[in-house]
Formats: structure tokens, sequence, C-alpha cells
């Protein structure tokens, strides 16, 4: 029976991942124990409990570029991370660990190496993150979902794989017809949904609003609206939120449903987003956000714009631009098609099961 540790997190984007990496590993292998390790007070000590799995939280943050109080307690919290990691990986004794980025895997990588247990990495980004990046040399496999990654990684270490997407998006999607149904939006009407991850985005709220006159002037129109819970109580009794074809929502839960109801998508391009919506074949229009490490959420956009398989938007440029983009799509059936085609190159269903079957063979290779 083999053994697995999975770390990181810090973000959806790491643990959604990471958990469907989780699943992928019990499909092909019921037996595997497996036992994540994340950074205390992140998403990863709530999701992945729900998800039924055990997590060990490390006292550990990040080191900010500029000068924080909170950086001269950095060296200390990684002591004492190491510390712990050390503790985890002995008793414990997997036959592989596995980095997903984000604070924890630093240190539970770097102990398991140092016990000459083999380490796997997956990145999410088209620009590697900076934790990933240290712990490449060592990394026995390193699993991509963007061509060009060489420039970060050894080559010979990288196997394009794509980016693992939670099960309930590849398992339920419906047909148009029936999710606008669901949603109770006009099925004669176009959808175009829009949403910046679980917290909204202010600056996509500003741009919908800003324009909701000339939006709702573009002929046969539904919008998905999702602002994000801290913003809901701003915009819930605005003009365009009680329109009549219009759905503002704080949060989507069942975002199967909203994909499978859109026939264009306005949001942020993180590594998971984009993951999502390659899967589905979504149109897309893309808005990066800035406020990310070496702006990767741009880099991950533009690696799509160069096939053709996505419009972007700057953030800057979003109140300006927003409407026009979304006229181009609406009017341009070809164009509309095309980006759904080519987003597809990205698109890998079979990921999860791809970099599970790799986790499991580089564990028992050792043990051979």
């Amino acid at each position: 029976m083999s053994k697995v540790i999975i770390s990181g997190g810090g973000t959806g984007g790491h643990v959604f991942p990471a958990i469907a990496i989780a699943d992928a590993i019990k499909l092909l292998e019921p037996g595997c124990n497996i036992l994540f390790v994340g950074a205390l007070g992140r998403i990863e000590m709530e999701k992945v409990p729900a998800a039924g799995y055990e997590i060990k939280g490390l006292n550990i943050s990040g080191f900010q570029r500029k000068f924080t109080w909170g950086n001269l307690i950095f060296p200390f919290k990684l002591a004492e991370s190491m510390l712990k990691a050390l503790m985890i990986v002995r008793n414990f004794s997997p036959d592989v660990a596995v980095g997903v980025g984000g604070y924890a895997s630093g240190p539970v990588l770097k102990i398991a190496n140092s016990f000459g247990i083999p380490t796997v990495l997956q990145e999410q980004n088209s620009f590697a993150g900076v934790t990933n990046r240290l712990l490449a040399a060592k990394a026995a496999l390193i699993c991509v979902a963007y061509d060009g990654l060489d420039r970060f990684f050894p080559k010979a270490k990288i196997l394009f794989t794509g980016n693992p997407v939670r099960k309930d998006i590849l398992d339920n999607i419906i047909g148009r017809t029936e999710a606008k149904g669901l949603l109770g939006m006009n099925q004669n009407k176009r959808t175009v949904l829009v949403f910046g991850g679980s917290l909204g985005a202010k600056v996509l709220n500003e741009a919908i609003l800003s324009n909701a006159e000339a939006l709702m002037s573009l002929k046969d129109l539904n919008i998905i609206w999702q602002v994000g819970k801290i913003y809901y109580n701003e915009y819930k009794n605005c003009s365009l939120a009680n329109h009549p074809d219009v759905k503002i929502l704080p949060f989507i839960v069942n975002m199967d449903v909203a994909y499978s109801a859109a026939d264009i998508v306005v949001c942020r391009a993180g590594a998971l987003t984009i993951s999502e919506l390659a899967v589905l074949g979504k149109a897309a229009i893309l808005i990066p956000s800035p406020n990310v490490a070496e702006d990767h959420q741009t880099v991950n956009a533009m690696s799509l714009v160069k096939k053709d398989a996505a419009m972007l938007i700057k953030d800057n440029e979003a109140k300006e631009k927003l409407v026009g983009e979304l006229e181009i799509l609406l009017n341009d059936d070809n164009k509309r098609k095309s980006l759904e085609e080519n987003i597809k190159y990205f698109g890998r269903p079979d990921a999860a099961i791809k970099i599970a079957a790799e986790i499991l063979r580089i564990g028992k290779k050792e043990h051979s």
C-alpha cells in the first residue's frame, strides 16, 4: 500500500488541483494512504478535511518583497515549520512527496529530499512559482500545464499534463437549455457569465456597473453576475441588478450550472479558472489581476492569446473596453467558435489521472 504526502496551498488555485490529484490517486489505488500538509489559517485547512482527507498545518507564511514587521519573524516561522515538517515526514514515512506550490510545500519537500524520498511538483501557472523553482533541481518529475516552462525547470524533468480540474465541473455539465432553466434565465437570449473568484473582483464589478446602460442595449443578452460576498450588499440594489435578464449573486455554488449556461465568460486569468474554461471549451474575455506574484495571470492569459484561444483586456482598461470586446464576440459567431475550439488545446480532462499515475509509479519505483 502506497503512502503519499501532498503539500502546499494558500489559494484555491493550488488547493483544488491538489484535491483532484488525491481523488485520482484513490481511484487508481483505493488503499493508498494520503496525508496533506498545509499552512495554518489558509484555505486548505478548511477545504481538504471537507474533501475527506487528513491535513496537518505548518505555521508558515510568505516572505514579503517589501519591508513588513512579519518579515522579522519569518526566519523563526521557517525554522519551526522545518522542524514540524521533519517530524511529519519521519512519522508518516511516505513513498513520494508531492508539492503543488504555496508556502507549506517548501519545508515538506526539502525534508523529503533530505530523507531520499522522491518528490513530484505540479506547477499550475505559465510563470513558475518561487517555491517550485527552488525545489525543481531535486524533483523526480515536474507536471506542467503550459508550454515554455523549460525556462524555469530542467527540460528532462517536465511532463505536460495540463491542470487537474474539480471533479464536479467535469461530471455535472448539462445542456445550455437546462442550465438556463435552473438559473431562471431567458431561453431566447445568449448568456454572459461574469465572475471574479469567490471574493469577487472590484474592477470587474465596476466595469459592469459603469457600462450598465450599454450592456443592456446589446441585443438579446442575459448576464450572470457574481459580484463576490464582500461586494454583494453594495451592488444588490443597483439598477442593473434589478433588470429581469440579470442574475446577481454573491457566490456561485454550482459553477457547473453557470458554465453550462454561458456563451461567453468574463473573468480573471487564474490557472484553475483557465483550466476549467479549456476543458469546457468556453469563449472567454480574460482580465488578469495585476495583484499577484510576478503578474503571472497576464502571462497565463498571453499563453492563450498567442494561440487565439482567448481575448485579453488589461485590468486598467476594463471599463473602457469590455463592452466593445463583448459586442465583437456576440456579433461574430465564427470568432466565438474559433475561441471555443482553440482553448481546448489547454484542456486536459484526464490531467489528474495522468499526474496520479506518475506519482504512484515514482513511489513504487523507489521500492522496486
